[in-house]
């Protein structure tokens, strides 16, 4: 390969940062060129990054939490707060979805109508209760690196499962970011 493939390469390649921050956050970023998204998957690389942005802001958060002096249920929660509003909820939406319609659906194709379908049913509303009352009281005890580090390896998880699983349906979000190559998401471990 010559020299201005290679750059040529690592060019494309450094678009994979923010396509990847504005698939996973709501954060604030310019509009990028339309190359950026195009191989969506190729992305997966960037995902833990994604996760060091995000674990450092909400850990910014704690500090100055910390430093005001408030309780630590309080810093706790501001930094849950954080990261929903960080990531759009995304995490949350997704197992709302997911507890809906593998409970309250009986067959493939009634699970998969229930997850698109935008309202909430008990099973997801329960499940957001349960979940983010154990991350808030787990926020508590854990340290700012602990809360790093679960950030960068919990979006390190997503390529491998993306690239073992099939999608769902042959629309929506997944689909369209696509199967990542095995080089990628090596590369995001």
């Amino acid at each position: 390969m010559g020299q201005n493939e290679t750059d040529m390469g690592l060019r494309t390649r450094l678009w994979d940062v923010p396509a990847a921050l504005v698939l996973l956050t709501r954060l604030p970023l310019p509009a990028l060129p339309d190359h950026a998204f195009a191989h969506g998957a190729r992305a997966v690389w960037a995902y833990p990054l994604v996760g060091l942005v995000v674990g450092l802001i909400a850990c910014g958060i704690a500090a100055v939490a910390t430093a005001l002096g408030l309780p630590a249920m309080i810093v706790a929660g501001l930094s849950l707060a954080t990261l929903v509003l960080l990531t759009g909820a995304m995490h949350e939406d997704g197992l709302a979805d997911t507890a809906d319609g593998l409970w309250g659906g009986h067959d493939r194709d009634r699970r998969l109508e229930i997850m698109k379908d935008s309202r909430m049913g008990a099973y997801g509303v329960l499940a957001l209760i349960v979940v983010m009352g154990l991350r808030w009281l787990g926020l508590t005890e854990v340290t700012w690196t602990g809360l790093i580090t679960a950030a960068v390896v919990s979006r390190a998880m997503m390529p491998p499962l993306m690239l073992a699983l099939p999608h769902a349906r042959m629309s929506g979000l997944s689909h369209s970011v696509g199967a990542p190559a095995v080089g990628s998401v090596v590369a995001g471990g």
